[in-house]
């Protein structure tokens, strides 16, 4: 069994331009391991698919190195670098059948016949399509096309896979679905996977780690929960999963909580991630479901009162709305659970939470 390798892929100082002036990506420096499923995420315009583009080579870097498995790539045209790649709409053949074109990259190489029957059949199975090899792409369903091309492009047995924004024509249902199984396929096979989205829970469910894109930098690289409970800027913040936003100033740091004076009024102990001291603006970082509903007394630090605006029905949790310190947008988001209050419009509630979850970020 081969080593694992921290930096099977390599991007070092990597910058694009398109017009010689303007970068897209900005020296870009990340590691990809071997085996592992990495996603891009962020905004259109953010850099996260011209990156994908230069590792595929259908882009060139115009400045910096990028390496796959310690050998530079970057003037090595794309049918020479052994790397799958699964596109939005599938660029499946609509003339051939499923096995004639996961036959075609296979013929490309040269792989004799019998050799490619072979391998057809087991990536078929793979995806368990093993019936609807005769088929054309117009015949089967969306589900059925997304999962051609990933069997196409796992088929040569590739050194890595990318995927561009695969799932973005599916239902939500179907997309959900196809999600557990990329990444179950990913898990059973330990293939490289580099994944391109703007879908946060997406990119959540799927990934061993995230890169978050904006402006052509890398704002953050770290796993899910990482990134999700431990944001290190405002950007960040935002971009991944609903949080409540409450701007402020640094009125006091003691070491690992800081006091902050919220705009609307009151003051906050938080936790300080990127402040530049006492004066300074900050923006706090809450997400809605570590705040509390009437805790005990003495249970957290930071407790206010809260009128309750609207309250809407969500399945497994209900999005409570509230007004405090000035805010009518603060979100809680209540657990559907036996034993929890649904208060009424209008009423009147205790809130609060720990300094913990609560960060102080840089307020841009």
């Amino acid at each position: 069994m081969n080593k694992r390798q921290d930096n099977y892929v390599s991007f070092k100082d990597v910058q694009k331009s398109y017009d010689g002036e303007t970068l897209v990506v900005k020296n870009l420096n990340m590691d990809i391991a071997q085996g592992e499923f990495l996603t891009m995420l962020g905004p259109s315009g953010s850099g996260k698919t011209t990156t994908l583009l230069m590792l595929a080579g259908f882009e060139v870097p115009t400045n910096g190195h990028i390496y796959l498995d310690g050998q530079p790539i970057d003037n090595m045209p794309p049918h020479k670098r052994n790397i799958g790649m699964v596109f939005q709409n599938y660029a499946l053949f609509p003339h051939m059948t499923v096995e004639e074109n996961l036959a075609f990259p296979l013929q490309v190489r040269k792989i004799d016949k019998v050799e490619i029957a072979s391998r057809i059949k087991r990536a078929l199975d793979m995806v368990q399509l093993g019936a609807y090899g005769k088929r054309r792409p117009a015949q089967l369903s969306g589900g059925q096309q997304q999962r051609v091309a990933v069997a196409r492009a796992l088929v040569f047995d590739p050194k890595l896979v990318l995927m561009d924004e695969p799932l973005g024509a599916l239902d939500k249902q179907l997309r959900e679905q196809m999600q557990f199984e990329i990444k179950h396929l990913h898990d059973r096979l330990g293939i490289t996977i580099v994944y391109v989205t703007h879908d946060q829970s997406e990119a959540l469910t799927m990934s061993n780690r995230i890169a978050v894109f904006n402006d052509g930098i890398i704002q953050q690289l770290a796993t899910p929960d990482d990134l999700y409970e431990r944001p290190q800027n405002a950007f960040v913040a935002q971009f991944i999963g609903e949080n409540n936003k409450l701007r402020g100033r640094i009125k006091a740091v003691n070491g690992k909580t800081c006091q902050v004076e919220i705009e609307g009024g009151g003051t906050v102990q938080a936790t300080p991630v990127k402040v530049d001291g006492v004066g300074a603006s900050t923006l706090l970082s809450l997400r809605p479901e570590r705040v509390k509903v009437n805790p005990p007394a003495g249970a957290v630090p930071n407790l206010f009162t809260a009128k309750v605006e609207e309250l809407i029905y969500l399945g497994d949790h209900i999005r409570t709305r509230v007004s405090v310190c000035g805010h009518s947008d603060f979100v809680i988001k209540l657990p559907n659970a036996e034993g929890i209050h649904q208060f009424e419009p209008g009423s009147t509630i205790s809130i609060g939470w720990k300094a913990e979850d609560c960060r102080a970020l840089d307020a841009h």
